[in-house]
């Protein structure tokens, strides 16, 4: 702080007082006459004695999690960190050791009832309903942790540090909710509202120079109002169905492309080789065409009769065939052969 002393001085950088000095002082201030000597000799000592206490009075000891901020007639001058002090006796300076290390909590839209592990608590109403962007009514309820950052800034920067807490975070919440779709509240969106309102209520705090870091925001519950919960359940059963629905699709789409896949490169496989294998008997085809090509241009009449005898035999199959020149072919006589099995069946007849 701007008016703590560099030097650890408690009286701000001036001398303390000296004592016989402050006993003058003392004398002077008093409007009857006390008498420091003769028969009363032992006043004196136990005036000093008594000095001497409110001296000590001064001595003061901080703890590790605490700050100490004094206070010179009501106005703070210094911190001290941990560990022993001092400052002027009392009404001239007085201490205050605030617990900086105590994560303090502050429940809005609800108030727990008892031990908190009971898990009992009522509603407030007027702090948990809200409106969103599409100017739905959701019942939000949510905590807040915060920590002291400044001791003498939360001290005296603010009069009632929790109300001031309650009062921003709720305004703040309110603010998030109210630029938020209910949906991305009820469902995936929460995280979101947390951080954003933690966000915003730090930026509030900080203009207010509260002297207050906020530790978290945590969403408690979120449901829509009880008039209009069943709506909202059907709604959520609707949405639950669809996205089911759309992960069977995509299920069965997944088990039925690596089929057709595997199908489609089947059947361009077979296709490739039964296009390889139709140029190759293609090729092998007009390779014999061409050799019979050439055999017939040097030989016309010799080729012409092999390729006739070649055709009958392929479709006369199983037949016995007689080759009779064409001049001794004229004069024979054409008849049914009865030899083989036929014939041995007239015979026997």
């Amino acid at each position: 702080m701007g008016w703590q002393d560099n030097d650890g001085n408690p009286w701000g950088g001036q001398k303390p007082p000296d004592l016989k000095e402050a006993i003058e002082k003392i004398k002077k201030a008093i409007p009857f006459k006390i008498p420091f000597g003769g028969k009363h000799g032992l006043f004196p000592v136990i005036v000093i004695a008594l000095l001497i206490l409110w001296f000590a009075s001064g001595v003061y000891f901080v703890a590790p999690d605490e700050t100490g901020v004094v206070k010179r007639f009501g106005k703070a001058v210094r911190t001290t960190t941990p560990g022993p002090h001092y400052h002027a006796p009392a009404p001239v300076e007085t201490v205050m050791k605030p617990r900086v290390t105590q994560v303090r909590r502050i429940e809005i839209g609800f108030r727990t009832i008892g031990d908190r592990q009971l898990g009992r608590f009522r509603a407030v109403t007027n702090e948990s309903l809200m409106l969103t962007r599409a100017e739905n009514i959701v019942n939000l309820t949510f905590i807040v942790q915060y920590k002291i950052k400044d001791a003498a800034a939360y001290l005296f920067n603010v009069k009632d540090q929790d109300k001031t807490v309650k009062d921003a975070a709720e305004a703040a919440m309110r603010e998030t909710v109210g630029e938020s779709a209910i949906d991305d509240i009820l469902t995936t969106g929460k995280f979101k509202v947390q951080q954003d309102t933690k966000a915003i209520l730090q930026r509030i705090l900080d203009e207010y120079g509260a002297g207050i870091h906020i530790v978290a925001v945590q969403l408690q519950d979120v449901h829509p109002p009880d008039e209009v919960m069943a709506a909202f359940k059907d709604v959520a059963s609707a949405k639950e169905d669809k996205a089911k629905m759309v992960n069977d699709a995509y299920g069965y789409r997944n088990e039925i492309l690596p089929k057709a896949k595997g199908k489609a490169s089947q059947v361009v496989n077979d296709a490739i080789a039964y296009k390889e294998s139709k140029i190759i008997s293609a090729e092998g085809d007009t390779s014999r065409f061409l050799q019979v090509l050439a055999q017939y241009k040097t030989a016309k009449e010799v080729t012409k009769k092999r390729l006739y005898i070649e055709m009958m035999e392929e479709i006369l199959p199983g037949i016995d065939k007689v080759l009779v020149a064409e001049m001794i072919g004229k004069n024979m006589l054409p008849h049914l052969s009865l030899g083989g099995e036929m014939g041995k069946k007239i015979n026997t007849k």
